[in-house]
C-alpha cells in the first residue's frame, strides 16, 4: 500500500515536470522564437562607415563630420564650427550601429494615426550620412508606456518600432555638451627661492 501511494505521487511529480517543461521549453520557446524575430538591428553599417550627422529637434540643429585627421575625430560643423566631444559622438555612433529595433505588429488597416506615436512632431530627427554616399534618418517619437523605450521609424518607412530610450539621451543635449571639452590649465609650479650666498 506504502509502496503505491509513493509511486502514485511519483508519477504526478513527473506529469508536473513534463507539464513545466512543455509549457515552458516548447510554447514559450515559440514566445521567445517571436520576440526575437521582432528584433532586428537597426542598420548593417559600422562606426567607420559614418562621415556625418545631422540631429534636428525642435529648438535646435547640430551638423557633426568626421575629421580628416585622428584628433579629434569629429567636428562640430552648425551651428557653431569647432572640434566634437568624441565622447558624446561615439555614444551616439555605437548607438547607430549596435542598436535592435522591436518591430510592433500593426494592422495597416486599424493602426493609430502617427501622432499616437508621437511621430507626426518628433522629439528628434537623426540624419545619417555614409562614407559611401548613402543616406539614413531615424524619427524619434514619444516614450513607451513604461518609459524604457522610445517610438521610431527609419528611412522614411511606415513600419513603428520600439528603440531604447538611449537614443532620447544620445541626442537630448546641450551644445556644450557637443563641443570639445577645453583642455585644463597646468597647474601652476612653485619653486622654492634659491638660498641667498653667504659672504
Amino acid at each position: 500500500m506504502k509502496l503505491q501511494r509513493t509511486t502514485l505521487i511519483l508519477m504526478l511529480v513527473a506529469l508536473g515536470l513534463g507539464g513545466f517543461v512543455y509549457f515552458y521549453e516548447i510554447q514559450g520557446g515559440k514566445q521567445r522564437e517571436e520576440q526575437q524575430a521582432n528584433k532586428q538591428k537597426l542598420f548593417q553599417f559600422a562606426v567607420d562607415d559614418i562621415q556625418k550627422l545631422t540631429i534636428t529637434k525642435p529648438d535646435s540643429k547640430i551638423l557633426l563630420e568626421r575629421n580628416r585627421q585622428d584628433n579629434p575625430r569629429w567636428l562640430l560643423k552648425s551651428p557653431i564650427n569647432e572640434p566634437a566631444n568624441n565622447a558624446s559622438v561615439s555614444y551616439l555612433t555605437d548607438l547607430l550601429t549596435t542598436a535592435t529595433k522591436e518591430k510592433l505588429n500593426l494592422d495597416p488597416q486599424t493602426s493609430p494615426p502617427l501622432s499616437e506615436y508621437g511621430l507626426d512632431s518628433p522629439t528628434a530627427t537623426i540624419e545619417i550620412e555614409l562614407k559611401n554616399q548613402n543616406r539614413h534618418q531615424i524619427i524619434l517619437g514619444k516614450p513607451s508606456f513604461n518609459n524604457t523605450q522610445i517610438y521610431a521609424q527609419t528611412d522614411n518607412k511606415p513600419e513603428v518600432f520600439l528603440l531604447s530610450q538611449d537614443f532620447f539621451n544620445a541626442v537630448n543635449r546641450q551644445l556644450d555638451e557637443w563641443k570639445q571639452a577645453p583642455e585644463p590649465f597646468p597647474s601652476p609650479t612653485f619653486s622654492p627661492p634659491s638660498p641667498s650666498p653667504t659672504n
